[in-house]
């Protein structure tokens, strides 16, 4: 069965993953998704548990307050009068970052003397992990916080998350120099392919929570275009990988 609760005093992502690890731990809760902009979080219960319970779990960070949903029929509104945003719209960030760094990398390839896709893999990794870190160190807290909600590893390891925005900038600057191509492309086929086991786990399982991967800076679901996003950077380095052997 499935609860909605409205949760007040959530302000971040990080606020976000406490109120899911808090309740996550209730017993007879399998499931939890939190969502920020609407202020709920939404349980699936093995059986019922009183809103009381719930509560409690939260009596140690008192800023967050359960309360049971109430509907007013007469107030409810269609999905076209609530502005549901468009898949495009949704990942509009994702996809100008991505064109954006398409077309600086091409541009820059096109001008020298020889089009190499192998140059042009190795620029467009520098970008992109470059980039992506960036916006992560933004909130690197609210980063960790919401990476630990679905990766394998932070959720085991918390500070992992921290050590991931660095991981990323180090990949980035190594790609840009390009620092020992066999050891880069080879970390970068580990630590990515560690990293997509996490989200797509979530995707077939249909969690709700937002993706991490521009940090705490866009409200991002996590979806298949995630997917996308780590399975090309493991594709583009076991590419490299082969053209160095």
């Amino acid at each position: 069965m499935k609860h909605t609760y409205k949760i007040t005093g959530m302000t971040c992502s990080g606020c976000v993953a406490k109120v899911h690890d808090l309740l996550s731990n209730v017993k007879g809760v399998s499931a939890v998704s939190v969502n920020l902009d609407q202020s709920e979080a939404v349980l699936t219960m093995e059986n019922h548990i009183s809103t009381n319970d719930l509560k409690a779990s939260l009596k140690d960070f008192p800023k967050y307050q359960l309360n049971e949903k109430t509907v007013d029929a007469s107030k409810s509104i269609s999905p076209e009068e609530v502005g549901e945003k468009s898949w495009i719209e949704t990942y509009r960030p994702v996809i100008l970052i991505f064109a954006y760094i398409t077309g600086v990398v091409t541009i820059n390839e096109y001008v020298q003397p020889l089009f190499s896709i192998t140059h042009w893999m190795n620029a467009f990794m520098a970008g992109f992990f470059l980039v992506f870190s960036f916006f992560k160190l933004l909130n690197i807290k609210g980063f960790a916080e919401s990476y630990s909600m679905y990766d394998i590893v932070a959720k085991k390891f918390k500070f992992y998350g921290y050590i991931y925005v660095f991981i990323e900038l180090g990949l980035g600057i190594s790609y840009l120099v390009k620092f020992e191509p066999f050891i880069t492309n080879s970390v970068t086929l580990i630590v990515m392919s560690i990293s997509i086991i996490g989200v797509l786990q979530s995707v077939l399982n249909k969690t709700k929570i937002k993706c991490a991967c521009l940090g705490d800076v866009f409200n991002l679901p996590m979806s298949t275009i995630t997917i996308i996003e780590d399975g090309l950077m493991i594709l583009m380095a076991g590419i490299m990988l082969i053209t160095l052997t």
